[in-house]
């Protein structure tokens, strides 16, 4: 990366001009198997919870590239009720090199929300059944929508069913989606999702399990977002000890957070029962029939953050 002494700072709104012509699929895909390559260099997460809200500082870098890059993402679920975002935070770009500042992303979670949608797309890519019947979503915020937007390149349904604990949230959720080309079913059971759609993805910050094992149904893939930090918990452990095969991001973070995190301390699991997902990719593999059961538990990962970082900085130079 040529040297350029000036430090750029890239607003969120110059950020959605550039996404509007970058795809950072192939390279946030790339960086999934170079960090179960062992490629890169990812400390354990930096994570702040308060009374109204949480801080989660990732960081890290691919070793002999140029750029390492400290992500900030910040989390107050009260937001929405006084007008504010739910999500806020930055990506700093800094020179391996040299260790100065090159750019400041001041995308206010804009880039975090993209590359965990991303990785939805990715694990979808190579976990979900080949006939998707309708689409299940949990949840009824910003990610709840980015995911199933970011399936696109994965599978052309457009049925879905969502779950959601308010009313008013739902048909919101129900109008924009379907504005969005999308035929939207809401539903408060979660067993109704899990009845009809065979592409599950949850999105929520629940402590407590939404969906029971009796619920899950042969060829049903379930991508789980919500559970990142030790609190949180989307599945029952039993899920996790029923499919034929569960993916992580991360092995070290699964074992202080996400589904996995909850599922071997139940002992419904070992380690032994778990695949990082670059190396499924790197070895080509993934869902081997329709009737597997298959769980991809996402807690997010510092790579993921420094190549969209890296792409969106090269892209507006």
């Amino acid at each position: 990366m040529p040297k350029d002494s000036s430090l750029k700072v890239i607003t969120k709104t110059e950020i959605e001009e550039i996404l509007k012509d970058l795809d950072p699929i192939p390279a946030i895909e790339q960086g999934f198997v170079e960090y179960s390559a062992g490629k890169c260099n990812v400390p354990p997460v930096g994570e702040l919870l308060m009374e109204k809200g949480e801080v989660h500082i990732k960081y890290g870098c691919i070793n002999g590239e140029d750029v390492y890059v400290i992500k900030i993402a910040s989390g107050f679920y009260g937001n929405p009720k006084i007008g504010l975002p739910t999500s806020n935070g930055m990506m700093c770009v800094f020179s391996q090199n040299t260790g100065e500042v090159i750019a400041i992303l001041h995308d206010e979670c804009l880039l975090t929300d993209v590359r965990t949608a991303i990785a939805g797309t990715i694990s979808a890519k190579y976990l979900a059944p080949k006939n998707v019947t309708r689409i299940g979503i949990f949840g009824t915020g910003v990610q709840a929508r980015m995911q199933l937007e970011y399936l696109a390149p994965v599978t052309d349904c457009k049925e879905v069913i969502v779950w959601g604990r308010r009313d008013d949230a739902l048909s919101k959720y129900k109008a924009d989606m379907e504005a969005a080309g999308y035929m939207v079913t809401t539903t408060t059971d979660a067993a109704e999702v899990c009845a009809h759609a065979n592409l599950i993805v949850t999105t929520t910050p629940a402590h407590e399990p939404l969906i029971s094992a009796d619920m899950v149904r042969p060829g049903t893939h379930i991508t789980a977002m919500g559970s990142d930090t030790l609190e949180k918990q989307e599945l029952d452990t039993d899920i996790l000890a029923q499919a034929d095969m569960v993916v992580v991001d991360s092995l070290p973070q699964s074992e202080t957070r996400g589904e996995v995190c909850k599922s071997r301390d139940a002992g419904a699991i070992t380690d032994e029962d778990v695949v990082e997902l670059g190396k499924l990719i790197a070895d080509g593999g993934g869902r081997a029939n329709d009737d597997q059961i298959t769980v991809a538990d996402l807690t997010g990962v510092a790579v993921q953050d420094i190549k969209i970082a890296e792409a969106v900085y090269l892209a507006q130079k």
